[in-house]
This record gives C-alpha cells, structure tokens and sequence, in this order.
C-alpha cells in the first residue's frame, strides 16, 4: 500500500444511507424523561447531551477527563461525560446541570453558589456544582482540605476555589 492510499479521504456517500447505517438505537434516561436516539455508537455522552440533545449547561473544557466541565450524574455517580460512549448508558439515570434543579426552585449547591459568588467566568460552574451536588452523598471528611481533594478533579481557571469550596461546606452544615 502506497502512503498517499492511507491518508487519501473517504468518498462521501452519494444518498446519506451510509451514515444511518452506521448509528445504533439508544434509549437514554435524561434528567427524568426517557428519550430515543439514534447515534454513532462512538458518540461520547458529552457530545450526546451537548450536540443531539441542545443540552449545552454540561461543558467541554479539555475533552480528555482532565478539567470536570463535563461533569454530570449517572446513577447519582459523578462521572467525566467526555469519557464515555452514549450507547454505554442505556437504562441509567443521567442527570444535567439543566436537571438538577430550576429557576425558583435550585438545588442548595446551586443556591449556595450564588451566595457565596463561587464562579468568575462560570464556564467550569456547571461542572464543579454537579461534583459537589454528588460530594454531599459520598463519604467526605468535614475539612476544607478534604473537599478541596474529593473536588480535585474539577478545575477552576479563575481561581475560584476559596468560594466554591465555602460553598461546598455552607451546604454540608445545613445538612
């Protein structure tokens, strides 16, 4: 095989049938509604939410698990939505930032970040408010030292981790 073969581009299908042909059906569970989709199978949750679903609150910040801004809840677990396949999560609950909680009606960590200005830009916000919703239900020692390391996986650019982390521990008091 010659090396202009291996790079040459793919034709295009003449009628479209290629590409449905490749995508498998999937019934996803999304902030309480069932939805059926059909998909890529290499389709990532994030690009799932984000480019077929218009659910846009879930962020993609580095595309490799490293940053958080696709955090959002499977089965009440957080997890990196940029890391996973869509087709994966057939029958599990997946929670958004658009479902955890609504206008006039927040979830405390979203009221909590209001009050206690814990965003600047708010790009990685949605993220680090879906990993601290999740904190409050896992085992985590009541330091500031120890949320900061159970939130470790979620970066802040701007550095709001002070206000993020007050945050975090106002609503773990009230609980």
């Amino acid at each position: 095989m010659r090396p202009t073969e291996v790079f040459a581009p793919a034709e295009p299908p003449a009628d479209g049938q290629s590409a449905r042909k490749n995508q498998l059906a999937v019934t996803l569970r999304v902030n309480g509604e069932s939805v059926a989709l059909q998909i890529d199978p290499r389709t990532t949750l994030l690009d799932c939410l984000r480019e077929t679903m218009r659910l846009t609150g879930t962020k993609k910040g580095c595309d490799h698990g490293q940053c958080g801004a696709c955090t959002v809840h499977v089965n009440g677990r957080r997890v990196n939505s940029c890391l996973t396949f869509a087709v994966m999560h057939q029958g599990d609950d997946i929670t958004t930032i658009e479902g955890l909680g609504r206008p006039g009606s927040l979830h405390p960590v979203q009221a909590a970040f209001l009050e206690h200005d814990a965003y600047q830009c708010g790009y990685c916000t949605p993220g680090q408010i879906m990993s601290a919703a999740a904190l409050l239900e896992e085992p985590c020692g009541a330091t500031d030292a120890d949320v900061k390391e159970a939130m470790s996986g979620n970066i802040c650019r701007c550095g709001a981790y002070p206000n993020i982390v007050s945050a975090i521990q106002d609503v773990r008091s009230e609980r």
